[in-house]
């Protein structure tokens, strides 16, 4: 199972409204912006759509409205991990059901399970699902590392699980995990600003937050270090740094930031939700002033 997903794949931020309710309108808009900026798929209600703070009910409402919108036109992965893994299972299926190229599965997070429980769960949940499988590998934020070893055993197993999206920002446990694997492996890198040495090691590309402002960018960075132009990709690289910082503040966790520089640049998508809370004046202030500087802002929807 080689599927392909493209290289620039957004992690789609969830829009709303002042009611703090999906915003269908809004969630329209925001896909023409990112189809004509540099996005070849999708993610569709992982971390950066606050898929916690959203109901199963909203997260098929979701997974429908953007399939409808899409139409085909890019792959399209369903965020269903979880910690539960029953839950993920259904979300999983229902998302298979409405037409999802793949899902996207994060390390379950709070319960902290052994290499033994991560193996078991996220086999249990592509075996059942029966459908391409990303791994979602973020230790900062679900307390757990999915080791090398581990994604290797998972993928030897069942032939459902394709690639992981690597976000431990260590690039010994990246190298370690190509070690061996096998062709057609797809490793995505799930740091913004580390795209360019990950596909160094052989990486295939980025499901990406800052896509949402500088996708055409990093798509031709991409292109270039893939085209042999490493200087002219090491120049977009460096070029979009101011960005990422931007969008992973310290202080307020994403995707708070990238939801204040969309609203600046004119393609609204709303607030977050509770428990996140909107940047404060000085993140705001620093989003700006990336924004402005790139040349971001007076940017609208293309239609």
């Amino acid at each position: 199972m080689n599927p392909e997903f493209g290289t620039v794949i957004t992690a789609m931020v969830t829009p709303f409204d002042e009611r703090g309710q999906i915003d269908e309108g809004a969630t329209e808009g925001l896909i023409k912006h990112l189809l004509a900026n540099g996005t070849d798929g999708l993610v569709v209600c992982g971390t950066t759509g606050e898929s916690p703070t959203l109901s199963h009910a909203e997260k098929l409402k979701l997974f429908g409205l953007v399939k409808e919108i899409t139409g085909g036109r890019v792959p399209l992965i369903a965020g269903t991990g979880s910690n539960n893994t029953a839950e993920s299972i259904t979300l999983s299926k229902e998302a298979v059901a409405l037409g999802y190229d793949a899902v996207l599965l994060v390390a379950p997070y709070y319960n902290r399970p052994s290499q033994e429980g991560l193996y078991r769960h996220f086999r249990t949940i592509a075996e059942a699902a029966r459908t391409p499988t990303l791994l979602y590998n973020i230790p900062g934020r679900s307390a757990v590392t999915i080791e090398p070893a581990t994604i290797k055993r998972l993928v030897k197993d069942c032939s459902f699980i394709c690639g992981v999206k690597e976000a431990t920002g260590n690039l010994m446990q990246a190298s370690e995990l190509l070690i061996g694997a096998p062709g057609g492996f797809l490793l995505y890198s799930g740091e913004d600003g580390l795209v360019l040495p990950l596909m160094a090691i052989g990486g295939v590309g980025v499901i990406s937050v800052t896509s949402h402002l500088v996708g055409r960018d990093l798509s031709a960075m991409c292109s270039a270090y893939r085209n042999g132009a490493v200087a002219e990709a090491a120049r977009l690289h460096l070029k979009m740094m101011p960005i990422v910082r931007a969008c992973f503040q310290s202080t307020t966790p994403s995707p708070a930031p990238v939801k204040a520089a969309l609203n600046l640049i004119g393609v609204p998508v709303g607030e977050v939700r509770l428990p996140l809370v909107p940047v404060n004046d000085s993140e705001r202030q620093i989003v700006q002033k990336a924004v402005y500087e790139y040349g971001l802002l007076g940017e609208k929807v293309r239609n």
